[in-house]
């Protein structure tokens, strides 16, 4: 969310922000009801001064003065609950127009309307080449029995699936290398809910725009899709001290997503799921463009590092004005070389939001005499089990076996190889 301050001296940038996004907003409907806000709360204030100055004089008054008095009471708390209801409904368009006012992207964000236009920074890794024809994922899964989805669609339905034996140890295996070796970079681990309340998809900005790939409950709770939302959420309303900054997170959780907008795309196999987990990273950061750029760049070179120690080819790609989301600033998405499809497909997104999330949660630090917002960021530290799909496709050997990566391998009762 940014300053209705902010978006009042800034509308023409605020609408260009929106524009590069492609997000149909209004700025002037905005400011519009704004100052219809303001109007009907400066006339609530007046007669609320009124009515306590009316109140104050009856109890001096005489019988003849307080019997008037007590009518022009009588009148004016009768207009003060018009006029308050009134706000009521102003407020309530007004907050649901400043949910939807997206964030301003960072300059260095290409133009672009959809992914196909995002920009390739960096590759890394060498494509694997085969003197043999490759399996894809499910096939070579599916040969040691890692995995079955025809009783995982059975069990779940459509995009249901179930990892068995090695399919669930190599999981694990990757999940806690992941863990481990954040751990190790003095990030906090967390294990964090995936049914969330209604405010903290609000806070994060996943609502309302976001509604649709949700999975809701009977009780209006949530299923998140990624722990960013619960670990941003942990510290709602909270004020650090200056010198406590920046607080990193490893967050685990499993994630929930309907993929309500991908009808019809990677159907089958394990690429496009329903459930999966995630280990999020999340940082919280002074107030500071500068240490906002520092921290993405850390965080997308943990996620290199990561893909680098499991062997795995990628590139990374600067995502245009048209991909981003609400509240993003800038994002960079790192996606893995997948051989039986002969691309790179996705497996960790790097982004920051300067204060969008933190002015929604109320996340503060005292900055000398002044409170300011923290920043935030968040990146895929690690999402299974699509990381599967590269993992088990780049290391798979003439004779139908799996190579298991080195780091893996202490994870994996030392053994080199599946099958």
């Amino acid at each position: 969310m940014l300053d209705i301050k902010f978006i009042r001296e800034n509308k023409d940038i605020v609408a260009n922000g929106a524009k590069k996004k492609c997000i149909n907003f209004d700025v002037e409907e905005l400011l519009k009801v704004d100052d219809e806000r303001l109007e009907v709360m400066k006339s609530v204030e007046e007669k609320r001064s009124k009515q306590n100055e009316v109140s104050k004089r009856i109890p001096q008054a005489g019988d003849e003065e307080r019997q008037q008095l007590v009518s022009e009471m009588t009148s004016l708390k009768n207009d003060l609950q018009s006029e308050e209801e009134k706000l009521k409904e102003i407020t309530q368009k007004w907050q649901l127009l400043m949910l939807q006012v997206p964030n301003i992207p960072d300059m260095s964000v290409p133009d672009g309307k959809s992914d196909e236009e995002n920009i390739e920074t960096k590759v890394v890794g060498e494509i694997p080449k085969f003197d043999f024809e490759p399996k894809n994922h499910m096939e070579l899964m599916e040969a040691h029995d890692m995995v079955d989805f025809e009783k995982g669609t059975r069990i779940a339905g459509f995009r249901g699936y179930i990892l068995k034996k090695d399919g669930a140890l190599l999981q694990n295996a990757v999940i806690n290398f992941v863990m481990d070796k954040m751990v190790k970079k003095d990030f906090t681990p967390m294990i964090v809910p995936s049914l969330v309340r209604r405010e903290t998809l609000l806070g994060t900005g996943y609502l309302p725009q976001g509604e649709e790939d949700l999975y809701k409950t009977q009780d209006d709770d949530f299923l998140s899709g990624t722990a960013e939302v619960p670990t941003m959420s942990y510290h709602a309303g909270d004020i650090f001290k200056k010198e406590d900054l920046p607080i990193k997170f490893i967050s685990f959780s499993p994630c929930f997503r309907r993929e309500a907008g991908s009808h019809g795309k990677d159907t089958k196999g394990l690429y496009r799921v329903h459930e999966f987990y995630k280990a999020e990273q999340v940082i919280l950061c002074e107030a500071s463009h500068e240490e906002s750029v520092k921290h993405h760049e850390e965080l997308t070179q943990n996620a290199e590092e990561i893909m680098q120690d499991l062997g795995i080819p990628y590139h990374v790609v600067t995502v245009c004005g048209g991909d981003l989301g609400l509240g993003q600033v800038k994002k960079y998405d790192i996606e893995a070389w997948i051989p039986s499809q002969n691309k790179y497909g996705e497996t960790h997104s790097s982004s920051y939001f300067h204060d969008f999330q933190t002015r929604r949660l109320n996340i503060k630090y005292q900055d000398g005499e002044k409170k300011r917002f923290v920043h935030s960021l968040n990146n895929t530290a690690i999402a299974a089990p699509r990381i599967l799909i590269p993992l088990v496709e780049s290391n798979q050997t003439v004779d139908g076996k799996i190579k298991i990566p080195e780091v893996l391998r202490p994870y994996m009762g030392g053994r080199e190889f599946i099958g």
